[in-house]
């Protein structure tokens, strides 16, 4: 028998690359040439249907209020600090990043202080839009009395950027305070409840050229400029007018050894004011005990807003207040394994390890200048019976805070411990322990 001839593999015929790379598909199905530009064509247009995906949804405690807008005064020397608490906070957008929607709430531990905001952002053209609505409550004791307020505030905003490091923002509100004397006798039950209706403006001027070496380590400059005016909408003669600046600069001395700076300074004037109380610093967990009942209230001014002037370390807020206030900042970041290690560090605390110095000097007055003489902390009243003393007294407006601390981040929280000595009219004071989250000042 003869034997079978074997049979050859079958060839696969592969397209060739560069034929392939001669060739345009158009909708009819048929190839063309592109050495024929005339019959090149593009295919079929289809419409972008907007449509949102999530983002991120951050779960996480914080202490930090959601909304940069003002405290109601209510009579009484207290801000109230929301305390670490739960936040969940989501972000969606659009395929092109043109369009974002943010929202989310805090809810406190006895669920009588939270907040709510949900913010619409249109980035399509040149001019950034957006509008945003905040809700908060909070609780807290005035005096002998129980107090809840309840604000609500829905804002509008627009954004020109100038170049890439600079912009002029723009912005109109409107805001409701109910002030609530909750009933614990016959007398807190009389109280009224007082609604305040608020509108306002404001303008921005923000300049930023700063580069990012790290975490909470910068290079540059960055400013911001602003003024803005409030009006109640339901009186007459409750005007207020707020001007400010927030400037800050991080020099680099050595690698990564920088020296950040910063100046901030803001005056109130009108028919009602802004009281700004000093001290402390921003998002402290410790010290609880944070404001200082001793220093008096100059309720002469009329001021219908609140807010902190911060950091001051060495102190507990209200060492000084005024309807305005001047602090400089400054901190010498060295990070220690990534300035000394000249290799990558796995370890996140590791590499984000940082020990800071630095020194806080700053003041907060009423009046023409810290030095005035209608100074509230120039002024002591002892009341008695049948007698009412007033005692002047020469106290130096100016103090200020020194120390050092350690910075990290922990299960991707950026934790900041300072230990600061205050130093008032010569006299240095014990030292305040502070634990804090956030970044920068």
């Amino acid at each position: 028998m003869k034997p079978k001839p074997k049979k050859e593999p079958k060839k696969e015929i592969l397209p060739d690359p560069a034929a392939a790379a001669d060739t345009s598909l158009v909708p009819t199905g048929k190839s063309v040439s592109v050495a024929n530009p005339d019959s090149f064509m593009l295919p079929k247009q289809r419409n972008y249907d907007i449509a949102f995906s999530t983002d991120y949804f951050i779960t996480q405690l914080d202490n930090s209020l959601q909304n940069s807008t003002y405290q109601a005064f209510t009579g009484d020397a207290f801000y109230f600090d929301p305390g670490l608490n739960v936040l969940i906070r989501i972000g969606v957008n659009d395929l092109m990043n043109d369009y974002k929607i943010t929202g989310g709430f805090r809810l406190s531990g006895d669920l009588n202080s939270n907040e709510y905001f949900v913010s619409y952002d249109n980035l399509k053209k040149r001019v950034d839009k957006s509008i945003s609505f905040y809700r908060q409550a909070r609780e807290y004791i005035s005096g002998f009395s129980y107090l809840k307020v309840h604000t609500h505030e829905g804002k509008s905003q627009l954004r020109f950027p100038f170049n890439d490091l600079a912009s002029l923002r723009g912005s109109l509100s409107f805001r409701t305070d109910r002030i609530t004397t909750l009933s614990t006798d016959i007398a807190t039950l009389s109280e009224p409840t007082v609604n305040n209706y608020w509108g306002s403006a404001k303008v921005e001027y923000v300049y930023d050229n700063t580069l990012n070496k790290g975490l909470n380590l910068w290079n540059g400059l960055r400013y911001k400029l602003f003024a803005e005016t409030f009006r109640q909408i339901d009186k007459e003669k409750t005007w207020l007018g707020v001007v400010g600046v927030d400037a800050r600069y991080y020099l680099k001395l050595h690698r990564q050894l920088i020296l950040a700076s910063r100046f901030a300074a803001s005056t109130s004037f009108g028919d009602q004011k802004l009281v700004y109380y000093l001290g402390s610093q921003d998002n402290a967990i410790i010290p609880t005990d944070i404001f200082d009942y001793s220093i008096p209230i100059d309720q002469t001014q009329n001021y219908g807003f609140q807010a902190i002037a911060t950091n001051m370390r060495g102190f507990i807020q209200n060492i000084r207040n005024g309807n305005s206030f001047a602090l400089i900042n400054n901190e010498l970041r060295f990070p220690v394994f990534q300035y000394l290690l000249n290799k990558p560090i796995r370890s996140d605390f590791i590499r984000n390890f940082q020990i800071v110095g630095f020194l806080d000097v700053g003041t907060a007055w009423t009046g023409k200048s810290p030095y005035a003489n209608d100074n509230s902390f120039n002024t002591e009243v002892l009341s008695g019976n049948p007698v009412t003393v007033t005692l002047d007294r020469q106290v130096d407006p100016i103090v200020a805070g020194f120390g050092g601390g350690i910075r990290s981040r922990l299960f991707g929280y950026f934790i900041r411990s300072d230990w600061g000595w205050g130093y008032e009219d010569g006299v240095v004071r014990e030292p305040i322990f502070y634990l804090s989250l956030g970044l920068d000042f």
